[in-house]
């Protein structure tokens, strides 16, 4: 029988269903079950009261290898000590240094670290502009090999800016579509500043691919002067590509949302690209850029759909997002706290905020890994 655990009193959120209630929510041995189902000899409550209880949120775009390379932060730090059971690094890696990944951070986090490996064998362990040279990117055989065997990796990373690919060109991510083809397996796209073009990029993307940074401030992005897509991008919106927020130091522009919104009504994710020099400021954490998005008008149920059922289906995993009885017990409690906040994007525009998401207890497995130290005596 064992042990099990019961949430009560919280305002349960089903992102696949849209509704929020008050009911129990039962865990057994680490996965979601009918309370009324539940055969434990002990069981252990939590009460929420006062607090939301989502599927566990996960963080789709996050650098997380610290040590090797300059960007990466602590894991648990931006993970379930901000109320997110799962983060998903997005390139930090590539297939010549995954073992030391796994070792030093997949293995030593509480938080669930998943990858989008990225298409350079050497990832941003040797800096930012890893796709410069073609000789670097990742072979077929690398490729199916590393997928064989680490079944943490979800998708390829293909950072395509200017900065990162230099005189390549549209030339990595022609590549990356042949392994993707080749794995079945979803490629994350980074768009910033050109060369390439996006009226190059698009159409190379197909249903499942994730477009991240995909409403920065820069010029040429998704939206025309006219604050129209332009038509690459809604054909790639039509084929089933994927928009995916990334806010980053330098690739989330509220006015682009604003006038991305008022035209289509298309979902995408929410991620941070979370990193050591981003994390006092701009971004914060995953539930900061939530409060963002409440504060622009997203509704409250989208927001949270946008970090469980949607991220969880874009990284094709059927046990999370989701409160279905026998998916995996990652559950996410927060709050809505009143708290004057001055929320700012990455052009430097100020919301100004009355309410702010807060995390409040973490369960990965059906374990509490995390709870707010303020509570802990209540």
């Amino acid at each position: 029988m064992g042990d099990g655990v019961i949430i009560k009193n919280g305002y349960v959120i089903d992102p696949e269903q849209q509704t929020i209630e008050i009911k129990e929510i039962a865990i057994q041995n680490g996965f979601l079950v009918a309370p009324e189902e539940m055969d434990v000899t002990n069981v252990t409550y939590i009460d929420a009261e006062g607090c939301y209880v989502s599927p566990g949120f996960i963080d789709i775009h996050v650098h997380i290898f610290t040590e090797h390379t300059e960007l990466g932060i602590d894991t648990d730090l931006i993970g379930i000590e901000q109320g997110v059971t799962t983060v998903v690094d997005a390139g930090s890696v590539g297939c010549s240094d995954y073992a030391t990944f796994k070792e030093k951070v997949v293995k030593q986090s509480q938080t669930e670290v998943l990858s989008f490996l990225n298409i350079s064998r050497h990832g941003l362990t040797n800096g930012l502009s890893e796709l410069a040279d073609l000789e670097d990117l990742m072979t077929m055989e690398e490729a199916e090999e590393i997928f064989n065997k680490e079944p943490s990796i979800v998708g390829l990373k293909a950072r395509m800016s200017g900065s990162v690919v230099k005189e390549s060109g549209i030339k990595p991510l022609e590549h990356a579509r042949k392994l993707a083809d080749q794995l079945n397996v979803p490629i994350m796209v980074h768009i910033g500043n050109p060369p390439p073009n996006l009226q190059e990029i698009f159409p190379l993307l197909r249903r499942g691919d994730i477009v991240t940074h995909a409403f920065h401030g820069k010029k040429y992005g998704i939206l025309n002067a006219q604050g129209v897509l332009i038509p690459e991008a809604t054909a790639a919106l039509q084929r089933g590509v994927l928009f995916d927020i990334g806010h980053g130091t330098s690739s989330f522009s509220y006015e682009t949302l604003l006038k991305f919104r008022e035209i289509y009504n298309e979902p995408f994710t929410t991620s941070t690209d979370l990193y050591r020099l981003n994390y006092q400021n701009p971004v914060c954490s995953l539930m900061h850029t939530m409060t963002k998005l409440l504060e622009l008008g997203v509704p409250f149920m989208e927001v949270v759909r946008s970090v469980t059922v949607k991220a969880a289906r874009a990284l094709g995993l059927h046990d999370k997002g989701t409160l279905r009885w026998g998916a995996k017990a990652d559950i996410t409690l927060f709050k809505k706290v009143e708290q004057h906040t001055i929320l700012v994007d990455s052009e430097g525009r100020q919301l100004e905020a009355k309410q702010i998401l807060t995390p409040y207890l973490v369960l990965r497995d059906g374990k509490v890994v995390y709870q707010d130290e303020s509570t802990r005596s209540k």
